[in-house]
This record gives structure tokens, sequence and C-alpha cells, in this order.
């Protein structure tokens, strides 16, 4: 048995031709344009390409991109001067401060420090404790996109057993929470959890969080089961070249395709779905911040 292939690229280009199509509607009929700012702070070479792809998407979506990118010097109190000052700007539904930050500044304050109607990322308090309580809001991209892929492969998730490996507050545990929403049964798991591999067996869906690259093996995997693989690790290559290198995720894929029913594969799984679902956040920000009602993305 071979795992069907969840193509997280053709899902979010799907979902983009949505977010575009909504945003020629708000144009039209009540003459607005969405708007994000994305705050990138030094030089680190992941951040630069992440945010120039979002700069590109959100422009291809028909918004206004609103790009700040400040040095690794930059204060704390500089930065959150300018959050502030993106906070009033009536031009901007969507505030994104690329992580992750230079040690001397405080991310917690810089993520509370925004505006939770633009907080597009999903980050700030208010909006994670609307996720425990299971009222709308704004959803962060990552653990909105595993939930968008999941159904994607299985339909509905009711009833379905869930197991996440890894707790963070990025993706595990709001992630656990949405699938909760979902009407799974959800197992929290971890680096103290005992006898991981026997747990994760029990899986519907598999969602591999943990950072750790090729840690969830095929024989962890139920038959059958969905696996979200969450993970992005640059391994070397040498087969490719003098210090070429590759991206891994958290999952043994090789592996676990012959075992599970649908996998996402790394690259092209997980990730294109982050940039996708920050643009429908913008979107239903936009909406929301203006008294319209928010639209199913």
């Amino acid at each position: 048995m071979t795992a069907t292939i969840i193509d997280g690229k053709a899902r979010a280009a799907a979902l983009r031709e949505d977010v575009a199509g909504e945003v020629a509607t708000l144009k039209r009929d009540h003459d607005v344009t969405p708007g994000l700012a994305v705050v990138l702070v030094g030089e680190d070479p992941a951040s630069k390409v992440y945010v120039a792809n979002k700069a590109k998407q959100t422009v291809a979506a028909g918004m206004v991109s609103f790009e700040h990118k400040l040095t690794e010097e930059t204060s704390e109190a500089a930065l959150l001067e300018l959050v502030a000052h993106l906070n009033a700007d009536p031009d901007v539904d969507g505030i994104l401060v690329q992580m992750p930050l230079p040690r001397h500044i405080d991310t917690d304050r810089v993520v509370e420090a925004i505006d939770p109607a633009k907080d597009v990322d999903g980050l700030h308090p208010m909006n994670a404790g609307k996720i425990v309580l299971g009222r709308p809001g704004l959803v962060p991209c990552t653990p909105r996109g595993c939930v968008i892929l999941a159904k994607e492969a299985i339909g509905n998730l009711a009833g379905k057993h869930a197991v996440v490996v890894g707790r963070s507050i990025l993706v595990g545990k709001p992630v656990s929470l949405l699938l909760q929403n979902e009407n799974c049964t959800v197992s929290m798991a971890h680096s103290r959890t005992v006898d991981l591999p026997s747990l994760c067996r029990q899986a519907d869906i598999l969602v591999a969080a943990v950072g750790r690259q090729e840690m969830i093996r095929g024989d962890w995997v139920k038959p059958g089961a969905c696996v979200i693989d969450v993970g992005i690790n640059r391994i070397p290559a040498p087969e490719k070249g003098d210090g070429k290198t590759r991206l891994v995720g958290d999952v043994a894929f090789e592996e676990a395709v012959e075992v599970a029913g649908a996998i996402t594969p790394v690259p092209g799984g997980v990730g294109p779905m982050t940039i996708a679902c920050l643009l429908a956040n913008t979107v239903t920000a936009a909406r929301l911040r203006r008294g319209l009602p928010a639209v199913d993305l």
C-alpha cells in the first residue's frame, strides 16, 4: 500500500484564488483593498526569502503589501513604535512581525503589542484564547493549514483520534485545539511521552511538529492514517554535490508513505499553506474591522 500524497501546493493555489476573488468583491462592493504589513528585523536568510514570497503573493491576490525592513540593531522600543504606528494606520488590516527576532527583543512583548484585530499570525493571547473557547477569530496560519489539508485528505474529522507530536505555541498547541474544535479526540505528545511510538500507532491523524528530522518512523504510523508533517529540517545532501543540502520533515517519508493512507511531503505539503492562510486571515481581518461578516475561506 502506498499513501496518497497530499498536494499542499495545489490546495494553497486554490485558497489563494478564493482570496483573490474575495478581494475583488471587497473592492467592488465596499471600495476596500486589504493591506498586509510585514516587518522583518535583521538579515536571517530564510526569513528574507519568506518575507519576499509573502509580499509577492499578497500583491498577486490584489492586496496592498507594506514591507518594513529593519536592521539587526533595531531596538525593541523602535520596533514597538513601528507596531503602534501600524496599529493606527487605517490602510493596514494585517500585521505580521517575522520570527525569529534578534535576541535583544522580547518576542512576547512585540506580539502582545499588535492589535488583536490585525494579528493575522494569530499569536496574540486574545486570539489564542478564542481558539480555546472555540470562538471565531484569527487562527495561526500553519495550524490552520494542517487542518485544511487533513480535511482535504479524509473529509469529516469528527471522531478521529489525532496525535500531535510537539507542543509549541506556534504549531503543536494551536493545532491540537483546532482539531478538538473539529470534534477529534486529541492526544498531545512530546519528548517526555512514555512509549511515543505506541501512541503514534493509535492515530487516525498524526501531526508531526517536533522539529527533529525524520524522528517519526514508518513503523510508528497506523496503517491508513493521515500524516501531516510540519517539520522543515535542512540536512546535508552530498549526492547533490559538495556543500549541498536538502529539506526533510519530521517524518521518515520513504518509510511512512508505504504505511499511511495519506501524507504531506516536505517540501510541498504544509509549507505552501502557511502563506495562503496568512492571506485568508488578512481578508478576514479586513472584513471584521469594517463590521462586515467573515466569509468561509
